[in-house]
C-alpha cells in the first residue's frame, strides 16, 4: 500500500496535535496508579491476614464484625482513630503538640515533589532538586 503525501499530512498533524499529547500524558499516569492501587491492595490483605494468623494463633475470634470475613476492619480502625479523643499534656505547648504529626506527614510528602516519575513528568521541576529533597529525606 503506498501512502500519498496527504495522507502523511493528516498522520503528521494529527501525532503533534495539543489533545493527543495529553492522552498520552493521562496514559502514562495509567501504570503509575495501577501500581499504587496494586500495593495498597496488598497492604490491605496483609494486614487482614495478620489479624486472621494472629487470631487463630491465640484460639480466639478474629476481626469479623465489620463485615462477613472481617475486610472492613480497617476502615473501622481508621475510623475510630480519627474520632479518638486527644490527649493533651498540661505544662506543654497544646498548638505545637497537635500539630506536630501533620508537621511529619507534610515533609514526608513535600519530598516527593522533586522525584521524577517520568520524561518531563515531575510535580515540581526545581534546580535545586537534591538540595531541597535531602532535609526532608533526613
Amino acid at each position: 500500500m503506498i501512502i500519498d503525501r496527504v495522507e502523511v499530512e493528516t498522520i503528521n498533524s494529527f501525532s503533534q496535535s495539543e489533545l493527543l499529547k495529553e492522552v498520552y500524558g493521562l496514559i502514562s499516569i495509567l501504570p503509575i496508579l495501577t501500581l499504587l492501587l496494586g500495593i495498597t491492595i496488598e497492604v490491605l490483605i496483609i494486614v487482614w491476614l495478620e489479624r486472621e494468623i494472629s487470631a487463630s494463633i491465640e484460639q480466639r475470634i478474629g476481626p469479623q464484625y465489620a463485615a462477613p470475613p472481617g475486610m472492613l476492619q480497617a476502615i473501622a480502625d481508621g475510623t475510630k482513630l480519627l474520632f479518638k479523643e486527644d490527649i493533651l499534656p498540661l505544662r506543654g505547648d497544646i498548638s505545637l503538640f497537635s500539630i506536630g504529626p501533620s508537621i511529619a506527614v507534610i515533609s514526608v510528602l513535600l519530598s516527593f515533589l522533586v522525584i521524577h516519575l517520568g520524561y518531563h513528568f515531575v510535580l515540581a521541576d526545581l534546580s535545586i532538586g537534591v538540595f531541597y529533597g535531602l532535609p526532608f529525606q533526613e
